[in-house]
């Protein structure tokens, strides 16, 4: 029987992280040479929030979009020109459903896709459909159509969601280049959360300390990380790597499932 593909949340960070030479990005890298390549890639990215109803990109060569101002030329010229997937795109709504889902044509690969999906497969040689967030869902729905997903993984195909655990820009300049007590704490509940599967937690994400309202402030980073944990079967392993936070910002990141290929200097 053939193993299932992993389920990663990758934590993405600024557009930059894919065009200069960090560890976090290297780690990523490393990643993306020990997993077993998948037939496509289901990517949900934090950057695509829709309303009533969840997007899948659509189309042979969807674009690739530059979310993103102010930052060096070279990060506009960045392209990512993996093929799409009809065959995905349907066989998500039929685990779906069709009344929950719509086919996009005019969305494309913004920055949460390419930016994670450029380090683990460089080639751009791995069909991939990218999925919006239906800001319309709970925590709990988010967690209930992530199960109904993991059977993709069966498939060939690897989830792949995309976002950051700690993300608040608003408190980005104050903050960096320190370890806020609120963010620690934070991480260290998602990361006991994910590692034992409390999806319950992972839900209820913003009860008991309070951290939450600086870490997650408009979840459009978090909920991504949802579709990870929520599409973990019952053998799956869990390492969980490039453990960084920078002020509001953590590049926290998990594999679900064939988690003894990553090498021990990837794990912090």
């Amino acid at each position: 029987m053939t193993q299932p593909q992993p389920a990663l949340f990758i934590g993405h960070g600024s557009p930059m992280t894919t065009i200069s030479d960090n560890p976090e990005r290297r780690a990523i890298e490393a990643l993306g040479a020990r997993l077993p390549k998948p037939e496509a890639v289901l990517c949900v990215t934090a950057h695509w929030e829709t309303s009533g109803r969840t997007h899948l990109t659509t189309g042979p060569a969807p674009r690739t979009i530059h979310d993103f101002r102010g930052f060096p030329q070279e990060l506009y010229e960045v392209t990512y020109p993996a093929a799409g997937s009809a065959a995905l795109e349907q066989r998500i709504v039929e685990l779906l459903g069709q009344d929950r889902v719509r086919r996009d044509p005019d969305w494309g690969f913004d920055h949460g896709v390419w930016g994670v999906l450029r380090p683990l497969f460089p080639e751009a040689d791995v069909p991939i459909v990218a999925m919006s967030l239906d800001r319309t869902l709970t925590p709990a729905a988010h967690l209930e159509a992530a199960a109904q997903l993991a059977q993709l993984r069966h498939e060939g195909v690897m989830i792949v969601a995309s976002g950051n655990v700690v993300h608040n820009l608003a408190l980005w300049r104050q903050s960096a280049g320190t370890q806020p007590e609120w963010a620690v704490r934070f991480q260290q509940r998602i990361n006991r959360a994910v590692t034992t599967g409390d999806l319950a937690a992972l839900a209820d994400f913003d009860a008991g300390d309070g951290d939450a309202a600086a870490a997650v402030n408009s979840a459009e980073h978090y909920l991504p990380l949802l579709y990870a944990a929520g599409a973990r079967l019952p053998e799956d392993d869990v390492a969980v790597f490039n453990d960084t936070i920078n002020g509001a910002l953590s590049m926290t990141s998990y594999v679900l499932g064939n988690a003894a290929l990553l090498a021990d200097e990837l794990v912090q």
